[in-house]
């Protein structure tokens, strides 16, 4: 019965009875017993209107019945419903046979009919792949809001098309079409074909709403304003539909907060050298080369292709050729090694050679193996049967033998052990790139005014004794900002630092330098030489006294400000001109008077 505001209705699915909100449609209710109604048209965020009529029912009233569909079909009072008696199947079937007579190559369908008994179909075949759901179409329409799919025709002519068949300008590319169609009949070419192209170095679309990286910390999730619909249109807003904690807000902005700390750890990390400046590698142009953090997302179980090596058209390479130092130890590049090429690279074909029968070849112009455990793991690496080429490599080129090796590359290199050039047919590259400096070092090094070193990392205070610090006080450094280096080395630097820091944090108070520069602010004019000068980054401007003022926590008492101050109102404590003539004065009696 209804309830008196009559808002709850009572209805039977199956035998099972069920309280809901009048108007929920069958197919929700059923989905909420675990009962399961066919369909192909339906979709969460759109309005359903019965177009495949596969999730049809029988409704049962009394003394009437009628076959209703469950997607757009509101809960009634009292009523029973049908979901798999004998004359639902017998109106499925029938329904299937149509579907099947039109779309007679399409998996989904020949799968359903089969469930049903539908081996074959009594009607004229048309072999297409659109069954005329309209899903495509409503969704560019009212989800995404681009407006670049319509209907053209009418009756059996009916087809889903783009604007005078050729218009396709108001496409953003965001593959909601290919998402929704229940036949796989709309696919995003060529991009989606692609196999092994990992998320964080994607190719092409990718989801709006994504974690940036398994260890990402904290592990939530960000929304990327070029790939969101969103953004582009105005519309869409899925997300929030679907979020329970009602945690999205498309409107939400970047804030620069300030936040005063008394110490800084500088842990910036490093970027990878873009494999396209070694255009000689191919990396770019020719498929199947990757840079060394590609591979290791398809040697990842969570990777693209769930750990297996495989090709981009899904075959398993035959032989595979791993390149060490892509631009490092390279004059035209960076002549440092980045330490971490050589293991990575010696991970790499260990676990090639265990998960696929590919050739391995690893070429090399000095094997780097410095670590603990790392020298026995390169000698079980020659134990894998692993081919270990000493020399540079030239180039990577396309065979072009013929058709069959179609795909096939040629790595041209020396090989200083026999010494002889050689020419190496594999079909996929790894390139180990080398880790360079970020682009925004400059910028940070001048924030907190650290050194940086040739290569572009910054500079500790000493190699050896003070490996952390910095030239500024409180101001440390850790990592791969530092200079390359491994996670175990990485790991153990940043516990020196935060040791460091911490040993102050404890104390409370620290001491600081007595003899620090002093600007007079009655004398000062406000030219602002002294902050140009200063090698310590201790002296700020303030704009609203229009006057430069001396940080005594960061100033070491260098005397530069005072010696490049044009009005002399910047001087040493303790050391004015007044106060060393009278020192001198005094020292200068005592011994007149002895």
């Amino acid at each position: 019965m209804e309830t008196q505001h009559k808002k709850i209705v009572k209805v039977k699915i199956d035998g099972h009875e069920i309280e809901t909100e009048r108007g929920t449609p069958i197919l929700k209710l059923a989905q909420k017993l675990g009962i399961k109604i066919p369909t192909l048209c339906h979709w969460d965020f759109l309005e359903p209107y019965g177009a495949c009529r596969v999730c049809t029912v029988e409704a049962v009233r009394g003394k009437r019945r009628k076959m209703v569909t469950a997607c757009n079909y509101p809960a009634q009072d009292g009523e029973q419903i049908f979901t798999d008696n004998e004359a639902v199947r017998e109106n499925r079937k029938l329904i299937l046979e149509m579907l099947l007579a039109r779309c007679s190559e399409v998996p989904i369908i020949q799968d359903l009919a089969r469930e049903y008994g539908v081996e074959e179909t009594r009607f004229e075949k048309l072999y297409q792949g659109c069954i005329g759901c309209g899903l495509c179409v409503r969704v560019c329409n009212e989800v995404v809001g681009a407006h670049c799919l319509g209907w053209s025709g009418r009756g059996v002519e009916r087809e889903v098309s783009v604007p005078f068949s050729t218009d396709t300008s108001k496409c953003i590319g965001c593959g909601a079409c290919a998402l929704v169609c229940p036949t796989g009949y709309i696919t995003i070419e060529p991009v989606w074909n692609e196999i092994g192209q990992p998320r964080e170095f994607f190719l092409g679309p990718q989801a709006a709403v994504y974690i940036p990286t398994y260890q990402a910390v904290p592990k939530v999730p960000v929304i990327d304003k070029d790939s969101c619909i969103h953004f582009k249109t105005g519309e869409c807003k899925v997300c929030e539909q679907v979020c329970e904690p009602k945690a999205i807000n498309h409107l939400q902005e970047d804030v620069i907060e300030e936040i005063e700390v008394g110490q800084i750890l500088v842990a910036t990390g490093f970027e990878l050298f873009d494999s396209k400046k070694m255009v000689q590698y191919g990396y770019g142009a020719l498929d199947n080369v990757y840079s060394g953090i590609e591979m290791e997302h398809m040697l990842n179980a969570s990777g693209p292709t769930g750990g297996k090596i495989m090709l981009k058209n899904g075959k398993e390479p035959r032989a595979i050729g791993i390149i060490h130092c892509v631009g490092s130890r390279d004059e035209n590049h960076h002549a440092y090694c980045s330490r971490v090429c050589c293991m990575y690279a010696l991970k790499f074909a260990h676990l090639i050679k265990d998960r696929s029968p590919a050739e391995v070849y690893q070429f090399y112009i000095d094997m780097r193996a410095f670590g603990k455990g790392y020298e026995e793991f390169y000698s079980r690496i020659l134990d894998e049967g692993v081919n270990i080429i000493r020399g540079k490599v030239g180039e990577v080129v396309k065979a072009g033998w013929s058709k069959q090796d179609e795909g096939i590359m040629l790595i041209r290199c020396e090989d200083t052990l026999i010494k002889k050039f050689r020419e190496i047919p594999v079909d996929m590259v790894v390139l180990c790139n080398a880790l360079s400096p970020n682009s925004d070092t400059d910028d940070v090094r001048r924030m907190f005014s650290m050194s940086c070193s040739p290569g572009g990392f910054y500079l500790e205070k000493h190699p050896k004794l003070d490996p952390v610090a910095t030239s500024t006080d409180g101001v440390y450094i850790a990592g791969c900002c530092q200079g390359p280096k491994d996670i175990p080395d990485s790991v153990a630097q940043a516990s020196a630092a935060a040791a460091r820091i911490l040993a102050y944090i404890c104390k409370g108070q620290v001491q600081i330098e007595p003899i620090t520069g002093y600007i007079d602010p009655e004398l000062c004019s406000g030219c602002r030489l002294c902050t140009a000068v200063c090698p310590y980054n201790a002296i700020t401007y303030l704009k609203e006294k229009k006057i430069s003022e001396v940080n005594d926590a960061l100033c070491k008492g260098c005397g530069t400000c005072g010696a490049m101050c044009p009005s002399g109102a910047a001087y040493q404590r303790h050391y004015r001109d007044s106060q060393i003539i009278a020192e001198l004065e005094g020292m200068l009696v005592r011994q007149g008077t002895e």
